[in-house]
């Protein structure tokens, strides 16, 4: 039976050009990118044609870039970094929906001294802009809001937020993992100072990401140890990987243009789902949201449960929700926007990508009916 994929927002499959591209530096192409010799300058080359190849995809040029080992460094190092160079500004204001590579730094931040101010959002999952125009200020060390939330797919007000740090002259940071190769993005117009992301979520590798860093931004590195990446990151580059995303995101830019195929496949899944299914509920709102993406909670039901019976299925889709001590609890980020509890437990979110055939959207939508169904009937 074939795999019905429809967890693209936990990872993405690579495509072929990228795991063609990045082989070459696998195998013939070894050399180190800091040599001097010609060998290693081949690797410098490669790693120099990736970043340009990026930087068109994110808009901005290629001496802002610098790349990571994923994305969750990338939020480590522009976090830690921006707090540091911000000294003795001792405050970071969030929301309560980051992705959890913010949320548990910003945690480990507030045992360590940090003053901590989580931004509330509704049901619909829209920032309380209110309240961060009254907690930003020039006492301010750093915003760190995302653009797209990674269970969702709501789209942050990203300008809205940038334009208010400005005026007080604080950085804004931007968690993009789940907003790059799925929107446009041109960071050159954005009041965005610094900007995450993952190559993995647009069908590039995994272990490697990026950060954007506005030019005159100062940031002090995480990771020390080497010159690499214009003192921004420490270590031997990982070239095939870098190779990779240069790759992956040449691909991004020119399919962007498909995106609105793929809102039409989610739209067409979610209103099939809705409308067969009952007691089923689409999570946030619909307006404003990345085209892959829709989280749908079915009342009553355990989210682990269903995606058991529709990994028999072989259909893949995710949960937020985490089984500890034997309990169940929904995730984080929709008890943040305060998802009815009977709604949340079996929420599932499930994310398309450029690659999703409406073939794969037919069987998915044979298969969840049943599942529901069968569960509904034990309860």
């Amino acid at each position: 039976m074939d795999l019905i994929y429809l967890d693209n927002n936990a990872t993405t499959q690579p495509a072929p050009e990228v795991v063609a591209a990045m082989l070459p530096y696998l195998t013939e192409f070894y050399g180190n990118p800091s040599s001097v010799y010609r060998f290693g300058q081949l690797s410098r080359q490669a790693i120099d044609e990736a970043r340009g190849q990026t930087a068109i995809l994110l808009g901005c040029s290629e001496a802002e870039l610098a790349f990571t080992g994923g994305g969750t460094e990338s939020i480590n190092t522009a976090i830690r970094g921006l707090l540091a160079s911000r000294s003795p500004r001792k405050r970071i204001v969030t929301s309560t929906i980051e992705h959890s590579a913010g949320r548990e730094l910003c945690k480990q931040l507030a045992r360590e001294g940090v003053e901590i101010i989580e931004i509330a959002v509704d049901s619909q999952g829209n920032l309380d802009m209110d309240r961060l125009q009254t907690v930003v200020d020039d006492s301010t060390a750093l915003v760190s809001i995302m653009w797209a939330n990674n269970e969702t797919g709501v789209i942050l007000p990203v300008e809205e937020i940038g334009n208010l740090c400005r005026r007080h002259g604080v950085p804004f940071h931007c968690d993009g993992t789940q907003a790059v190769g799925k929107i446009p993005i041109d960071l050159q117009s954005m009041p965005v100072d610094a900007m995450s992301f993952a190559a993995h979520k647009f069908h590039g590798p995994k272990g490697v990401g990026g950060l954007f860093l506005r030019r005159g931004v100062k940031i002090r590195p995480l990771l020390v140890g080497g010159p690499q990446e214009r003192n921004r990151r420490g270590g031997t580059e990982n070239v095939p990987g870098i190779v990779g995303t240069g790759k992956a995101s040449e691909l991004a830019k020119a399919s962007l243009s498909k995106m609105p195929d793929v809102a039409a496949k989610r739209d067409r899944f979610e209103k099939s789902v809705t409308s067969s299914i009952s007691d089923s509920h689409i999570i946030g709102r619909t307006d404003r949201r990345v085209p892959n993406t829709t989280n749908i909670g079915f009342s009553k039901l355990e989210a682990e449960a269903i995606l058991l019976l529709l990994s028999e299925q072989n259909v893949c889709a995710s949960a937020g929700s985490a089984c500890s001590s034997g309990s169940l609890e929904p995730s984080p980020i929709l008890q943040a926007m305060r998802v009815d509890e009977r709604i949340a437990h079996g929420a599932i979110r499930f994310s398309l990508s450029r690659y999703t055939t409406d073939r794969e959207i037919d069987r998915a939508l044979e298969v969840l009916p049943a599942v529901i169904a069968k569960l509904r009937a034990v309860m």
